[in-house]
Formats: structure tokens, C-alpha cells, sequence
């Protein structure tokens, strides 16, 4: 997992899904409950302005009363994100999500984004390194071709 990049090992062919930030909360809650997705960029053309999560409507809109019919995206997005770099790494990303409590981190060069990693993203890529390594653990202990399958059967 160390070695694998943002791009293209963890998220690749991705559809960015963004809003303008004169877009009202609305349009990014059926944006977001179209495509089942739990988060929406903020651009201007291609340069990131912000995000709105889930939890963002939550607390800025629902929890403060705000109408999602005229609320503007502007008004409740966190503006100028964390980004990484497509060249970043997984670990890079999961630890800047750990530390800050991100379920979505921007991917951006020069501030043009250019794809979005969830958590879940990273995820998959642990649970694969986790079983990968379990593998080589398992073949190396046991020899090439040790299946525990086999020694049930």
C-alpha cells in the first residue's frame, strides 16, 4: 500500500460530480441522491472552489435552519479544501483524512481538480494490501501452494 498512487492505483476513469457555488443546497442534495454519492465538488470550470458533504448539510443547513431552496453552495461549502496530488500516495491521503476527520479529499493539480478519493476508496486499497501481505505471509510459512482450504479437506 505505501507505493500506490492516487491516481491511477486508487481511483482512475473517474466522473467528477460538481456544482457551481451559486448552485443551492438543493440541487447538490438531488445531484448527490442521483448518483448516490456523499459529496459534491465546488469548481469555477475546472477550478476547485470547495466541497459539500453530507455532513455540511447537515450541520450548516438542517441543524441551522437554512432554506436548501436558496441557500447558495458558497454559503455552506468548505471553501479552499486540502488537496493532494494525483502522485500522492494512499497512505499520504489516509493520513491526512485521519487527522482532519475527511470522508472525501479533493484530488487537484495547480487547483484544478482532477478526481476526488473517499474513504472507502482507501479502504479497498488496505483490505487488498491486508490480504496480499496475509498471502506472502502464509507462503512463505507454509511454502507455495499451502491453501488452508486444502488441509480441511
Amino acid at each position: 500500500m505505501p507505493t500506490r498512487r492516487l491516481m491511477p492505483d486508487v481511483i482512475k476513469n473517474q466522473e467528477l460530480t460538481c456544482l457551481p457555488p451559486d448552485a443551492t443546497v438543493r440541487d447538490a442534495a438531488t445531484l448527490m441522491a442521483e448518483k448516490r454519492i456523499a459529496a459534491v465538488l465546488v469548481t469555477e470550470g475546472r477550478t476547485l472552489k470547495g466541497i459539500v458533504t453530507e455532513r455540511d448539510m447537515t450541520a450548516r443547513v438542517v441543524a441551522a435552519g437554512l432554506d436548501p431552496d436558496t441557500t447558495r453552495l458558497s454559503a455552506v461549502m468548505t471553501a479552499d479544501p486540502d488537496t493532494l496530488e494525483p502522485s500522492a500516495t494512499a497512505l499520504a491521503a489516509l493520513d491526512l483524512m485521519e487527522r482532519h476527520h475527511y470522508r472525501h479529499l479533493p484530488i487537484a493539480v495547480g487547483g484544478e481538480v482532477v478526481g476526488m478519493v473517499s474513504i472507502r476508496d482507501l479502504f479497498a486499497v488496505v483490505r487488498t494490501h491486508l490480504e496480499d501481505e496475509l498471502r506472502s505471509r502464509e507462503a512463505y510459512m507454509f511454502g507455495t501452494g499451502y491453501s488452508a482450504e486444502a488441509t480441511l479437506g
